[in-house]
């Protein structure tokens, strides 16, 4: 694989999905390894981009602390909540503000829950810290290029 080729896993390389409109609001997003999803404007059941964002920051987290804590017991229950608020200002447009991820996690009795349960806020606070790319993104701050092509 050359540098420029599409990776996928967790890995570093160069990462790309493509969008491709199916209707007014519509839009349907693939992968480099053939994955799709169907995303909106929010008139349907799709998922909105600002949803998908908040998807992406549960979903990133989530894969590093459930490889953490997953080593030492299986959990029982494992639900992540992320949410935030949608705002608009005239110095800088629409955002998201007041980004919340929270981790509700049951580990079973016994010795191998109890070292879960010890791993537990570690794995949170590594993957807020270091290891999770998308929230990393966000709280860094990263510029966006954006450029018009005429296909």
């Amino acid at each position: 694989m050359t540098d420029d080729e599409t990776t996928g896993g967790t890995g570093p390389g160069h990462r790309r999905v493509e969008l491709t409109r199916l209707g007014l609001g519509r839009y349907e997003i693939t992968n480099a390894r053939g994955g799709t999803i169907t995303i909106g404007d929010g008139s349907s059941d799709d998922f909105t981009p600002v949803e998908l964002l908040l998807a992406a920051l549960a979903g990133c987290s989530s894969v590093d602390v459930d490889h953490i804590t997953s080593r030492r017991a299986e959990p029982e229950s494992f639900v992540v909540v992320a949410e935030g608020e949608k705002t608009s200002t005239p110095e800088d447009g629409n955002h998201m503000r007041d980004l919340e991820v929270t981790f509700r996690i049951g580990f079973p009795a016994g010795e191998a829950g109890d070292s879960a349960r010890t791993a537990f806020p570690r794995s949170v606070a590594q993957s807020r810290d270091r290891l999770c790319t998308v929230s990393r993104t966000v709280q860094i701050g990263t510029p966006v290029e954006m450029t018009a092509e005429d296909a």
